[in-house]
């Protein structure tokens, strides 16, 4: 049967996913924003206007909603406000009258507080489902392939045939696809007789460092080797990307990861998940060939 399904973050590459299994499935999503012009162009789907620091708005978007796809803003003025805002939204899907909340965490979870706050606020997000009274299933994945798409990886693989990433070689890692976690949030949709489970969730790979760069020379057919990037490299490419500082936080990240590395799933047996979220998982070698021409190096046209 077609849902309707209010979905938070939207327009961006997780939400995105989404939304377009949402559609590939026959659901009817309605995407939340405050910017409906960003959602003119999405075929199929409804924009929604809301705040998240409106109560009253995201109460009136959860309105007739059978399910809602959540997750925590990426980019927000004021992080701290993360906390408040999921709250605002599980308290409106709660008002509504919401049959089911499907949260994706954007990443590993931890059961216990760090002091860290992109993995306590993921921690704190759980306890309000929990206690909100709103069945429930979250998805926590491991690691996005989308990753390997950054400024501190794509070029030296199109340039130089050398896959550079700021984890340790012998560190292994369940990579996941952006468009596989939207398959697993929609399959979660379609069966709220799981609600109030935790999944975590990887891609159908486990692979080290130069496990990685060999699913890479699979699908682009030429020889890549793997390169464990220093965080000092990682924060200059970051720095570089997206302005001065903000390689510091990134680095702060996967210094962290390293430090608790006992603490943190960075890869799932998919077998039992998947018999309960029956969907196909990418491999890497897959994804990798599916986005061959962005790991091609690029040619500058004859100017003559």
């Amino acid at each position: 049967m077609a849902k309707k399904v209010l979905v938070y973050g939207g327009t961006g590459s997780q939400g995105g996913a989404v939304v377009t299994n949402l559609l590939r499935n026959g659901h009817h999503p309605y995407v939340l924003t405050r910017h409906p012009e960003k959602v003119a162009s999405m075929e199929g789907v409804q924009a929604t206007v809301g705040d998240l620091a409106d109560p009253d708005s995201l109460i009136a978007a959860s309105t007739g909603m059978d399910a809602v796809s959540l997750m925590i803003p990426a980019f927000l003025d004021d992080p701290t406000q993360s906390e408040a805002f999921m709250q605002n939204a599980i308290n409106a899907a709660k008002t509504a009258g919401v049959g089911l909340i499907v949260h994706n965490t954007s990443g590993p979870v931890v059961d216990k507080i760090l002091n860290n706050p992109m993995y306590d606020v993921r921690l704190s997000v759980i306890k309000l489902l929990e206690t909100s009274g709103v069945p429930y299933i979250v998805i926590q994945p491991t690691v996005y392939m989308e990753n390997l798409m950054g400024p501190w990886t794509r070029p030296s693989v199109a340039q130089h045939d050398v896959l550079p990433y700021p984890s340790p070689a012998d560190a292994s890692m369940g990579w996941i696809a952006s468009d596989d976690l939207g398959k697993l949030v929609v399959a979660a949709i379609e069966h709220p007789e799981l609600a109030n489970t935790r999944f975590v969730v990887s891609g159908a790979d486990n692979l080290t460092g130069p496990e990685l760069a060999a699913q890479f020379s699979k699908g682009l057919g030429r020889e890549i080797t793997y390169y464990e990037l220093p965080l000092e490299e990682f924060g200059a490419a970051i720095d570089a990307a997206f302005g001065p500082g903000a390689g510091e936080g990134a680095m702060a990240g996967y210094r962290f990861q390293r430090e608790h590395a006992l603490k943190l799933t960075m890869w799932a047996d998919m077998e039992p998940v998947l018999e309960k979220l029956p969907v196909q998982l990418t491999s890497v070698a897959e994804w990798v060939q599916q986005h061959a021409a962005a790991f091609q190096t690029e040619i500058v046209a004859d100017s003559n």
